[in-house]
């Protein structure tokens, strides 16, 4: 079995590649400007930056969690689809790139990069 202790937790990769996001058939994000984050034991992520981002599609929720390793996340919803996507404003500091950028649930909008 092998050790995972000597390896960080959650990496972070910018990158250029094309980030797309869709609910069904409608636009939500487009940006080259994507950070991948990398957790153990979870699903590569990709954050979008904001301005990227057709917020005007989305609102906030009610929903609210907390990581221990990228700290306080806000929740956003589609009119049909909720908690779609979220983002942490402020998070610990070893995170802050992350900071004002939202990651999508890949379950319930398709997620392209290319």
């Amino acid at each position: 079995m092998a050790d995972h202790t000597a390896d960080p937790r959650i990496t972070l990769h910018p990158h250029s590649r094309r980030v797309r996001i869709l609910a069904g058939d409608n636009l939500i994000a487009d940006t080259r400007n994507a950070i991948e984050l990398r957790e153990y034991g979870y699903p590569h992520r990709q954050y979008v930056p904001k301005g990227d981002v057709d917020m005007a599609k989305l609102s906030v929720s009610a929903t609210v969690t907390h990581c221990p390793f990228k700290g306080d996340s806000t929740y956003f919803s589609l009119p049909d689809i909720a908690d779609v996507a979220w983002s942490y404003e402020w998070p610990i500091v070893e995170m802050q790139a992350i900071a004002g950028r939202l990651a999508f649930d890949a379950s319930k909008v398709t997620e392209i990069v290319k």
